[in-house]
């Protein structure tokens, strides 16, 4: 598939929910501990999010790298804007940042 293909097809996925996460594994059985980090925070806030699991298509898990610019995975998307990786999502997180982030691009929370 090509780049640009790839970069559609990811697009698509990007727009197709308000919070997407591409990772490693499932939500149920995340694969790395990063992934596993980051389905932690979205299910401690009780936000509702589709997840990709990157190793099952190793053109997704290529194209999301070069479509974001960013090197590694787990990869969140908030309204189609790329938020960041597990370390930013951590930070974010505990710093109470992220909350404000989800609601202020209407995300609702449980937390």
């Amino acid at each position: 598939m090509s780049e640009q293909n790839i970069h559609s097809n990811i697009e698509s996925k990007v727009g197709a929910a308000d919070v997407v996460l591409f990772m490693k594994g499932t939500p149920v059985f995340p694969q790395c501990g990063f992934s596993a980090t980051v389905v932690e925070v979205l299910s401690r806030l009780g936000v509702p999010f589709e997840a990709h699991d990157v190793l099952q298509d190793p053109d997704l898990r290529q194209g999301i790298k070069s479509y974001s610019d960013w090197p590694t995975i787990p990869q969140l998307y908030v309204k189609g804007e790329f938020v960041g990786g597990c370390d930013i999502i951590r930070e974010m997180y505990s710093s109470g940042e992220l909350e404000d982030f989800l609601t202020d691009k209407g995300v609702k929370t449980a937390a």
